[in-house]
């Protein structure tokens, strides 16, 4: 099966995608990105990979917007899904690349947006990263994903949502840019920034350790950013993510989601960011989404906000190595 299901209750789109089951669990002896299994380049550096095993693909059925979808609506998931491996080295942790290779990776994560942004098919560039078994990661290579989707997913929908109705209400002002422009004054939740980019803790963050990095300017998607904007923002992943694997000594599980603006509307209020959700919520305790969170919506939080940022920012990033 691979097709979308209309959820009535939810008023979302489901993605049914069967083969996935067939994905391989942490293989001990093979690795399909690793140079020589045939798979891929036998020598590469930051490499592009079409997904074995995709919930959107450039074959399926074409996606057809519907007005009223009733309550069985069915549609085709007709989109791509890519990987990016970060590096050749099978067990190089996302913290050890070199701030350099973060550049190339952003440069795949745009290339790729920009060929996307080219197909009127598509609605949204999801570039994402799932790191760590605790997330549900399958293969142990340093890589990321980037799915090109039919239709928004409803968080980015609420997030448009809550960005119109601010602007509406502030004579056009951006709310990411207010939130941005306080938490900077207020300083408590700040943990790293630079010329162009600052990240912090959200005042309400659900996440244990949960932060967003935030573009000082105001741009929509990373093809807004400047070539000088691109060299920073690869700067603060390096320091945000060595920050992480610092805070307790070991790799800290977590989703990684560069958010971008629709890309066929091109009025929809949107501010570039990257969030970062952990799982850990202590050095020996993990997060669990369970009933409250998965079945009503509700985050229950188990960390301070502020007191986490001071760790965070105590949390001295050391060297990246270079591959």
């Amino acid at each position: 099966m691979h097709q979308l299901r209309w959820h009535a209750v939810l008023q979302q789109w489901i993605v049914f995608s069967t083969d996935r089951q067939n994905r391989p669990q942490m293989p001990a002896n093979w690795c399909p990105f690793d140079p020589g299994s045939g798979k891929v380049p036998d020598q590469y550096d930051v490499f592009l990979y079409p997904n074995d095993f995709p919930g959107f693909g450039p074959n399926a059925d074409p996606f057809t917007p519907i007005e009223a979808p009733g309550l069985f609506a069915e549609n085709g998931p007709r989109g791509a899904c890519d990987v990016v491996l970060y590096s050749p080295e099978h067990t190089l942790p996302p913290s050890k690349l070199t701030v350099e290779n973060w550049r190339k990776v952003i440069d795949v994560w745009t290339r790729r947006t920009g060929e996307h942004a080219a197909n009127p098919a598509i609605a949204l560039v999801d570039v994402f990263e799932n790191s760590g078994e605790a997330v549900g990661v399958t293969m142990p290579h340093p890589h990321g994903q980037i799915y090109a989707t039919p239709f928004l997913g409803p968080t980015v929908e609420k997030e448009i949502e809550s960005t119109s109705q601010y602007s509406r209400t502030h004579n056009g002002a951006c709310l990411f840019c207010d939130l941005l422009t306080e938490e900077l004054k207020r300083e408590e939740r700040i943990v790293a920034s630079n010329e162009h980019f600052a990240a912090f803790v959200p005042f309400a963050a659900r996440f244990p350790a949960e932060t967003v990095i935030y573009a000082r300017r105001h741009v929509r998607t990373l093809l807004d950013l400047t070539n000088e904007e691109l060299d920073s923002l690869a700067q603060i992943i390096s320091i945000m993510r060595r920050k992480y694997d610092g805070l307790y000594g070991f790799l800290l599980p977590l989703m990684m989601a560069v958010k971008q603006a629709p890309l066929q509307q091109k009025e929809a209020p949107y501010h570039f960011h990257i969030q970062f959700l952990p799982l850990q919520r202590s050095a020996t305790k993990l997060k669990y989404l369970a009933t409250m969170e998965t079945g009503y919506g509700v985050f229950l939080a188990d960390t301070a906000p502020e007191e986490m940022a001071e760790h965070l920012r105590n949390s001295e990033p050391k060297t990246a190595q270079a591959p």
